[in-house]
């Protein structure tokens, strides 16, 4: 099965939730009016794209009647759809690996999915032909660093830990090193599954990019913060990305479990609101459900008819 057609499965939720309800709007009436807008913004508001990008899409739409001359509700939805790719354009779904050495630092809450995705990716560069390296720098939650090992073990890379509770930077410090030694091409770093509230968590955060940065850089590695979000968790995941973002400068988000929500709108959000790239989606449990994210594959499967 194709990853558009495992889009499309995966979407299913959002397409009964939001993508119906925003085209019933468009489908049963017949003239454009204030009473189509107004449906529209609460469809959208309701739907997790949140306040100032639906009113971003509001006025542009507005904007397309006018300049289009635009008289037919069903014609407008086609602006529509334009409008949330334009929205969603310029992303470049996956990672810039052009260094000898890449490393990934992944980030989040815990719950997000953040030790299957580091699976996922670790899999997928691996059958790529990438030498592939885990660090568990997730010295915190209990059973994490052992979580790791095993999908370390499975996927057949190695993984660099210390103990439980031993400092998260060191783990770091010695996984960059090993990757050096060992010329591995892409390093991915756990780190702890804070809830962006735990100040103390969210420093030690800042303290490994910083190592991280210092040992890169003097290699020249190449850098990326990831961000690992719940789609289930609407506006609340935008909160996360804020802090996070304000933290360790992210460079990118996966967009996990969006099977699971009748939402959808959420993916909007993340992209205009936060000004990050979604570089992966995850719409299902298997390995292949975890793509880069393309936006005119992601519109398309939205709005599909099948």
């Amino acid at each position: 099965m194709g990853f558009l057609q495992r889009l499309k499965d995966g979407l299913k939720k959002t397409k009964e939730g939001f993508v119906n309800k925003v085209s019933n709007i468009f489908t049963g009436r017949t003239n454009i009016d204030d009473e189509l807008f107004e449906e529209l913004e609460e469809v959208l508001i309701q739907a997790d794209v949140g306040v100032k990008t639906t009113f971003t899409l509001i006025e542009k739409l507005k904007e397309d009647v006018e300049e289009e001359e635009i008289t037919e509700p069903e014609e407008l939805m086609e602006y529509f759809q334009k409008e949330l790719k334009s929205l969603l354009q310029n992303d470049e779904g996956g990672f810039n690996l052009d260094n000898d050495l890449n490393i990934i630092m992944v980030v989040g809450v815990n719950g997000a999915g953040k030790t299957t995705t580091i699976a996922k990716i670790a899999g997928r560069h691996k059958e790529e032909g990438k030498k592939v390296m885990l660090a568990a720098g997730d010295t915190f939650r209990a059973g994490a660093i052992e979580q790791l090992q095993i999908w370390g073990d499975r996927l057949g890379v190695n993984v660099i830990s210390q103990q439980e509770g031993s400092d998260a930077a060191a783990v770091a410090y010695d996984a960059v090193q090993s990757a050096r030694a060992k010329d591995v091409d892409l390093l991915i770093v756990d780190t702890a599954g804070r809830l962006h509230t735990q100040t103390n968590l969210m420093e030690e955060l800042k303290k490994v990019k910083r190592v991280i940065d210092r040992e890169a850089a003097a290699i020249n590695a190449g850098v990326e913060v990831l961000l690992v979000l719940d789609a289930t968790t609407g506006q609340n995941a935008i909160s996360q990305a804020k802090l996070f973002n304000d933290a360790v400068d992210v460079d990118g988000v996966a967009l996990t479990k969006l099977d699971g929500t009748a939402k959808g709108g959420i993916v909007i959000a993340v992209k205009n609101e936060l000004q990050i790239p979604i570089k992966l989606i995850g719409v299902g449990e298997a390995a292949e459900d975890l793509q880069n994210f393309d936006p005119e594959e992601f519109i398309e499967a939205l709005f599909s008819n099948e």
